[in-house]
């Protein structure tokens, strides 16, 4: 069990057969009255969102979540397939639950795939990876790097907002959990 107070970014926990992911939480002190925990959550299965609010004290059966090395298959209509690096097994998720992480992932890439149980629940990205620049607006001569930006479309699909500088066929470095232009990759 695991107090709403206890409750971090990234931990999963269960509430009326839900099983929640923690995206935001913090401490609200209203001017009278008690303390609250405000959170974002999301539903892992259904992938919906909902900001509520818990007692501190309030008490959840916090999620055991596994994690196993894995490798990006392909994408055949609304299904991605993966491939377990130590077992060889093939695991078929739906593109609708991992959409999000997908936008990071190249084809026959390593990642790792979360399981609560034996229920494939999700993936884990590294922090930042490195995708090419699929397209944009051609770079601006004199442009500097406090410039405003430009949007860029990466192989992936991914859009990221990048400096005018920056130009098609180039590899950045991107962060996974802001979805920002880092640096260009070497």
């Amino acid at each position: 069990m695991v107090a709403a107070n206890e409750l971090k970014a990234g931990m999963t926990f269960e509430m009326d057969g839900k099983l929640l992911r923690v995206l935001e939480a913090s401490h609200h002190k209203p001017g009278k009255g008690n303390t609250i925990m405000r959170m974002k959550l999301r539903d892992v299965r259904s992938g919906s969102t909902v900001d509520t609010s818990f007692r501190p004290e309030e008490k959840f059966e916090q999620a055991i979540i596994e994690t196993r090395p894995a490798q990006y298959l392909y994408q055949m209509d609304d299904t991605a397939f993966f491939m377990d690096t130590e077992s060889y097994d093939q695991y078929e998720i739906p593109v609708a639950q991992v959409a999000e992480e997908l936008k990071y992932v190249l084809e026959n890439e390593e990642i790792k795939i979360q399981f609560y149980g034996t229920e494939v629940i999700g993936l884990t990205l590294p922090t930042t990876v490195v995708l090419t620049v699929a397209e944009t607006q051609p770079s601006i001569k004199g442009a500097t790097v406090t410039g405003s930006g430009k949007p860029a479309t990466m192989e992936t699909g991914l859009v990221v907002n990048v400096p005018d500088f920056i130009e098609a066929g180039e590899k950045l470095e991107i962060n996974t959990q802001t979805g920002a232009y880092l640096k260009r990759a070497n």
